[in-house]
């Protein structure tokens, strides 16, 4: 979920979190990435449910480094839709 906070937030997109389906598409569990990627449970429940409020970078690159992956895998960038 992402909180808007004004107007001209909600011009600006959003970012969306995609971990969760990218783990389960290749089976790998939320315990061995937070084994492997050094990140707690919490934390990570937050990425894989995209509740984040702020990203850490060193969490993603921790994360990115154990699956292998680029951000571009785990998350994206949706622009607002245009209003009529």
């Amino acid at each position: 979920m992402v909180m808007i906070m004004n107007e001209k937030a909600a011009d600006m997109g959003r970012v969306v979190i995609t971990l969760d389906d990218y783990r389960k598409s290749r089976n790998i569990s939320k315990n061995k990435i937070v084994l492997g990627a050094n990140v707690q449970r919490t934390q990570l429940q937050k990425y894989c449910q995209n509740k984040v409020a702020r990203v850490d970078l060193g969490v993603l690159a921790r994360i990115c480094n154990f699956l292998g992956c680029e951000l571009s895998d785990i998350m994206y960038y949706e622009p607002t839709k245009n209003k009529k």
